[in-house]
C-alpha cells in the first residue's frame, strides 16, 4: 500500500467538507490489507455533525467489522473527545476492529484535548503519523487557525 498516496487522497476529500467556524475539514479512507478502499467520508458530509472517520465507517453498516489488515486514513488524528455524539472516532474504530491508523497532523487543542493516537496504541492498534502532509491539512483548516 502507498501511505503517501491515501493520506494525500484524504486531503484532497476533506476540501468537500462544507465550512465550519466551530469544526475541523477531515477527510478519511478504509483500505483493506490489499490496498483497496472500502469507503471513504469527509466532515459534515450527511450531516453537521458528522466526522470524517465516522462517515466512512457509517457507509460499510452498523456492526461491521474490519477484516484483518485494514487501515483508516485520516487528514487528522481521530478524535478522542466529542460532545456531538456519543461515539469518538478513536471508539468507532476500535469498535470496528481495525488494525491500523495513518494520519497526517496531530488534531490541535483548538476544541478538544485529543489523545486518539494514544489511545489507538495502548489498545494495540498500529498508529503512523506522516507529519511531512501535515501542511495540507492546515492550509484546508487555515480559516480556524487564526
Amino acid at each position: 500500500m502507498d501511505d503517501h498516496a491515501l493520506l494525500a487522497a484524504t486531503i484532497e476529500l476533506s476540501r468537500n467538507c462544507p465550512p465550519s467556524d466551530s469544526a475541523f475539514s477531515v477527510g478519511a479512507l478504509v483500505v483493506d490489507a490489499a490496498g483497496a478502499v472500502l469507503a471513504d467520508g469527509w466532515s459534515r458530509r450527511d450531516d453537521p455533525h458528522d466526522h470524517a472517520e465516522e462517515a466512512a465507517l457509517a457507509t460499510l453498516g452498523d456492526g461491521w467489522r474490519a477484516p484483518p489488515g485494514t487501515t483508516v486514513y485520516s487528514s487528522l488524528e481521530p478524535c478522542s473527545a466529542r460532545a456531538s455524539r456519543p461515539r469518538t472516532c478513536t471508539q468507532l474504530i476500535l469498535a470496528a476492529g481495525i488494525d491500523r491508523v495513518v494520519f497526517a497532523w496531530r488534531e490541535p487543542s483548538i476544541f478538544v484535548d485529543c489523545e486518539g493516537a494514544e489511545l489507538l496504541r495502548a489498545a494495540g492498534v498500529e498508529v503512523l503519523e506522516m507529519a511531512e502532509l501535515a501542511a495540507g491539512v492546515r492550509k484546508v483548516n487555515a480559516h480556524l487557525l487564526g
